[in-house]
């Protein structure tokens, strides 16, 4: 009776599941690829055509981790033409991905042995801590390449700021800046200008980053937006001369609560926002004036004095298109993008060194570029075509 009772090793069961299904999808991928090398040769295999517009030249290798296993791609090599694959191209894209995750991972202070544990789960395959290493150093070249390309001689806006963390030095926490700038292009699209190291948001910190800037080929700028930074806005001049400062209008409004009872807040940020709110610069200024008379009446006279002072240093968008003024007046965008860096950088606590900081924010910058984010239009640029700004400003 023993003898007619069927065992089934479950185990044996998934290992022949699992390599007919890895040997599937290998087999499918080779057929996708060499179907695309029909296509760039526009023949087959071994067809004769006078169409035809490159030759085979035999196949490489190339091992490729899916989620059915570790498969073997016989990539065609031709001749005449290049062999641009979509399949690669889509796996390599993935394959970017997970690296970036995984120095993310080891940034954030997640431990090797933890780092194997969680791409054994992913994949199948733990990751040495050789392979990380290694890893790193690939990504850290990256980044550096993106973050030294060449830029365009000539961006309207440009928008600065800078964020604070934390780094070990010497056994002591120390406070280190890393400086950005975001431009919109002649096409009204927004990009990445730079990001570096500055020991400090002060003078020496920015003159190195504009002239970070300059050296890649930013030559020409029409109106750089930021928050007040003494350091910055002196050192402006020195590398943009003809370029218009606009002080970001959040930042000032919130310069002036900081000389406001809790309780009357509302009430002059009503008084700030009429300010601005005006159809050109002479009455914007002549509402200034009244606006700080009227604080001085509410005996509120530091925050008087700061507008009567401060406030033409928000007017520079009066300068520009009407149309552009909602976005040029605030760094309410780059802001949201420190926010989010902030957000991923919070959960690290102290970097090692400088460089890992400057790393782990220009990883997300680059990703960030790479996003829709910049294939959103952000500004109708023809706008500037012919534009006079001193005959448009009043």
């Amino acid at each position: 009776m023993n003898d007619n009772i069927i065992e089934i090793n479950e185990d044996k069961v998934k290992d022949h599941l699992g390599n007919f299904v890895r040997q599937t999808v290998e087999e499918t991928l080779n057929a996708m690829l060499e179907a695309e090398a029909d296509q760039l040769c526009n023949a087959q295999k071994h067809e004769r055509n006078s169409e035809r517009q490159g030759y085979r030249s035999g196949h490489y290798q190339r091992s490729l981790h899916t989620k059915a296993g570790e498969v073997t791609l016989q990539v065609p090599k031709l001749k005449k033409v290049t062999f641009e694959t979509a399949i690669i191209e889509r796996y390599k894209r993935r394959e970017i991905s997970v690296e970036e995750a995984m120095v993310e991972m080891y940034l954030a202070g997640v431990s090797v042995r933890r780092v194997e544990d969680i791409t054994e789960a992913l994949w199948g395959t733990k990751v040495s801590p050789g392979t990380i290493s290694n890893l790193n150093k690939k990504i850290y070249g990256e980044i550096e390449k993106w973050r030294n390309l060449p830029l365009k001689n000539h961006y309207s806006y440009v928008y600065l700021d800078g964020i604070w963390m934390k780094r070990s030095w010497g056994g002591e926490v120390k406070n280190i800046s890393v400086l950005v700038a975001i431009g919109v292009n002649e096409d009204g699209f927004r990009e990445i200008l730079g990001v570096a190291e500055g020991t400090k948001e002060d003078k020496d910190s920015w003159q190195r980053f504009l002239r970070y800037l300059k050296e890649r080929g930013l030559n020409e700028v029409d109106l750089f937006i930021s928050d007040k930074s003494l350091g910055l806005v002196e050192s402006i001049p020195d590398f943009y001369p003809e370029a218009k400062w606009q002080r970001c209008i959040v930042h000032f409004y919130r310069n002036v609560f900081s000389m406001v009872p809790q309780g009357r807040v509302k009430e002059v940020a009503t008084m700030l926002k009429a300010i601005h709110a005006q159809e050109n610069l002479e009455e914007a200024k002549r509402k200034k004036d009244l606006i700080a008379e009227k604080l001085v009446q509410m005996k509120l006279k530091k925050a008087s004095e700061l507008i009567k002072n401060s406030a033409l240093e928000t007017f520079s968008y009066y300068y520009f298109p009407v149309e552009h003024w909602k976005r040029i007046r605030t760094n309410n965008g780059l802001e949201r993008i420190m926010k989010e860096i902030r957000r991923r950088t919070r959960v690290i606590g102290s970097f090692p060194d400088g460089e890992s900081a400057l790393m782990l924010v220009a990883a997300r910058l680059r990703h960030i570029s790479g996003s829709t984010w910049s294939e959103r239009k952000y500004l109708n640029m023809d706008l500037l075509i012919g534009y006079n700004m001193e005959e448009n400003v009043s």
